[in-house]
């Protein structure tokens, strides 16, 4: 039964309204960057995994139908690219401006490759959790998604050895925020588009700081409709992002990456201009979504209500 919308309507469409706190962002910045590199390669669909059949989606051929009950072996290959090669040019990019990022590490792929799960730690990039598989979890069964919160969070601390803080699944199902919550552990949760600025949910009767993420701002709009075309739309993108919230001040941005999209030659040499033009600012703070996180929850902590943004 569906709820009278009179009575009952879970969606908040007030936020901070006009008045947003002040971030206090660290050294006076105007910004909070956050970078993340969305770690996926092997965890995507494929009989391989046990699925019923191929991955179609972020790839660089948009659309089409999966091959069922079969391998789709040049699928695999665009995705095999940002495990053997786009991942370390990210990386290297990166190291080159002593800039790091987050990783939204999906912990199939991670398992896969340990390879880099460390090199990331060593680099000193974070690595939170982007669930066990790269799947749509909306119908996945709530007993088979607890117990694979925890399994991706036990690989991740395994393999890098730290536990992830941070959660995002992406394609979430109905119970994905509160079974996180209930798992404990976790400092923030990445499943929403909607603020400029973290906030604070009631998720499993407990505060739960939220950190949005963008769909906008992200290299995977190259492989969807309408999206980028060419790398030099992507690098104005993100510019003219950057620009409007230097002006406005006290905001935070989020920026999307993909090993097998951004680590392709021609995109990463987007990326690295990009690198470049922030290196330049000296009031945007680029931060790790942990950073960001624990900053938060120190200069503005969850009051009693749980929910305050």
């Amino acid at each position: 039964m569906i709820p009278d919308p009179k009575s009952y309507y879970p969606r908040d469409f007030k936020g901070y309204g006009a008045n947003p706190p002040d971030p206090q962002w660290p050294g006076g910045a105007r910004v909070a960057l956050s970078f993340v590199l969305n770690y996926e390669e092997g965890g995507e669909n494929t009989v391989l995994n046990g699925d019923a059949g191929s991955e179609i989606y972020l790839n660089e051929v948009p659309g089409g139908t999966p091959i069922i009950g079969e391998r789709n072996r040049g699928m695999e290959s665009q995705f095999d690219y940002g495990a053997r090669a786009g991942v370390w040019r990210v990386m290297r990019q990166f190291a080159a401006r002593g800039l790091t990022f987050t990783v939204y590490g999906v912990g199939r792929a991670l398992e896969l490759n340990p390879d880099v799960a460390r090199a990331f730690v060593e680099q000193g990039h974070e690595v939170a959790s982007h669930a066990w598989r790269w799947i749509d979890y909306h119908n996945v069964p709530e007993e088979v998604e607890r117990a694979e919160v925890a399994r991706c969070y036990d690989t991740i601390a395994q393999l890098t050895g730290r536990a992830p803080v941070g959660w995002y699944t992406g394609r979430m199902s109905p119970n994905t925020r509160r079974l996180v919550a209930e798992h404990g552990g976790f400092l923030y949760d990445c499943d929403a588009y909607d603020d400029d600025l973290p906030y604070y949910v009631d998720a499993g009767g407990k505060p739960q700081l939220i950190i949005p993420y963008t769909l906008d701002a992200n290299d995977m709009k190259f492989g969807v409709p309408p999206g980028f075309t060419a790398p030099g739309g992507f690098e104005q993108y993100l510019t003219d992002a950057l620009e409007v919230l230097r002006q406005e001040g006290g905001r935070m941005m989020s920026v999307g990456l993909h090993a097998r999209i951004v680590g392709r030659p021609g995109r990463a040499a987007a990326l690295a201009r990009f690198l470049d033009h922030v290196a330049a600012c000296p009031d945007v703070w680029v931060a790790t979504r942990e950073q960001i996180a624990r900053h938060w929850m120190k200069v503005h902590p969850p009051h009693a209500a749980h929910g305050n943004r």
